[in-house]
């Protein structure tokens, strides 16, 4: 992350009010003995934060200016809320594409809220933020701890989802109508910008209602998010879908097995997914510019690869590569997004025609598990992650914090500003060692005919 373009008020955490009722939540208390201060440690207070660049270097350049390192409010239970727990009502919208883990974070906020905090009006809203549109007539979906026992064991989210870009003023419309007084937005960058929309028109209204955001990506590509739910999934089922490229492409004479993963604008699957299986030859990411042609190109480099061991695995993510496809008319999703052209059937028949044209058999395998991936239950490590989002959102919102996002930063989690967090685009670092250990691995050449 660009630490040097943040600045202090891109840290702060804008509040309701004043947090003036006591907290129900009941935490250890520790003996004197166990804590000097004897007070009640798991609490956070305001001023608890988490610094935003950790590294030497960056502690020395604060020390040398006299200036206190940049820093994150820590997230976690405050003594003192904003809302009354008994007289509110919160509604929770999952928006944007699937992803392993929304039934968990909805589980999670759900539970929170009724057993922690003693909240007993919690609704969901259908499909996305289409469900507050009137013209739709999607009814709410009450949301109780019965409802959402088991929607863990399932992919997907049980208040569905859509893309589309709908007038803010009538959401807060919405939201005025149905007396919501903490919404929970969990989705990705577009998403999170609708929910900052959403808390600046409740701000030109005086209306004290919360916006929560819970990010949603599972291109791991939000910044300031060290790590998005859904994506430890993600690498570990499209791992198997590699080791299956593999096992086909050496079952075959000049075997070729490729794989297109999500990733749109950042190939942080792709890239992890490789090391976890360490079976991959070439990784193709959208940071990273290859030739097909030429000495140097990616198809000059394959066949020296099949030459050299007889088979080869490719592993693509959706947005490499497509500039080759610059002629082909530009479309729109809902919500405003390029759609991106297949890369991984344009490779295909790329590589199908060169090897074609040298009179050389070959034997192509093409996977394409991007629906069966972002539709499955979240592992167990990403059910944890979930868990404890969900908690310290309905933390937040109880406390009155208002357009924000929960993230994990530094191994804490934090309160991030959403106008900080999709400000910019979190991609790989071509020079990190995640890059460098793909190329370490994979032993794959620069393919640029430079």
């Amino acid at each position: 992350m660009a630490i040097q373009r943040l600045n202090e008020k891109d840290t702060v955490i804008e509040q309701l009010g004043a947090a003036k009722i006591q907290s129900p939540v009941r935490l250890l208390s520790f003996p004197e003995a166990d804590h000097p201060q004897g007070r009640r440690q798991n609490f956070v207070d305001e001023e608890e934060r988490v610094v935003a660049d950790t590294s030497l270097k960056f502690f020395l350049e604060c020390q040398e200016k006299g200036t206190p390192p940049l820093s994150f409010e820590k997230a976690g239970p405050r003594r003192k809320i904003f809302f009354d727990p008994k007289k509110i009502k919160c509604a929770v919208v999952t928006a944007g594409g699937l992803c392993p883990g929304l039934n968990d974070v909805i589980r999670s906020i759900v539970l929170e809220l009724y057993y922690i905090y003693g909240v007993r009006n919690i609704i969901g809203i259908p499909y996305g933020y289409q469900g507050f549109m009137p013209e739709y007539g999607h009814p709410v979906i009450e949301l109780t701890p019965e409802r959402v026992s088991y929607i863990h064991e399932l992919g997907g989210t049980i208040l569905a989802s859509s893309r589309g870009l709908y007038p803010v003023e009538t959401i807060v419309d919405a939201l005025q109508q149905l007396n919501v007084n903490i919404l929970f937005a969990i989705g990705g960058d577009g998403t999170l910008r609708g929910a900052q929309l959403i808390a600046e028109e409740i701000r030109k209204r005086n209306m004290t209602t919360a916006v929560i955001g819970i990010p949603k990506t599972i291109d791991n590509d939000i910044s300031w998010v060290e790590k998005s739910f859904g994506f430890e999934t993600a690498v570990e089922y499209a791992s198997e879908v590699i080791r299956s490229a593999h096992v086909e492409a050496v079952g075959a004479p000049r075997g070729i097995g490729m794989v297109k993963l999500m990733g749109r604008y950042s190939g942080f699957i792709a890239a992890s997914a490789a090391l976890a299986c360490r079976e991959v030859n070439f990784v193709l990411i959208p940071e990273a510019d290859f030739d097909l042609e030429g000495p140097q190109g990616l198809l000059a480099a394959l066949e020296k690869r099949l030459d050299m061991r007889g088979h080869a695995v490719i592993v693509v993510a959706e947005g490499a590569g497509q500039r080759f496809m610059a002629d082909e008319p530009e479309t729109r999703d809902a919500s405003g997004n390029i759609k991106l052209k297949d890369i991984g059937l344009y490779l295909s028949e790329r590589i199908k025609g060169y090897f074609a044209q040298k009179g050389v058999e070959i034997n192509l395998k093409y996977i394409d598990p991007s629906y069966i991936i972002r539709s499955r239950p979240a592992n167990s490590n990403d059910r944890i992650f979930c868990g404890f989002l969900g908690q310290h959102a309905v933390h937040a919102g109880m406390a009155g914090k208002t357009n924000m996002l929960i993230s994990l930063w530094n191994n804490e989690f934090v309160h991030i500003p959403i106008r900080t967090a999709v400000a910019e685009r979190k991609q790989v670092d071509l020079a990190g060692n995640l890059w460098m250990s793909v190329l370490e691995s994979t032993g794959q050449p620069s393919l640029k005919n430079e």
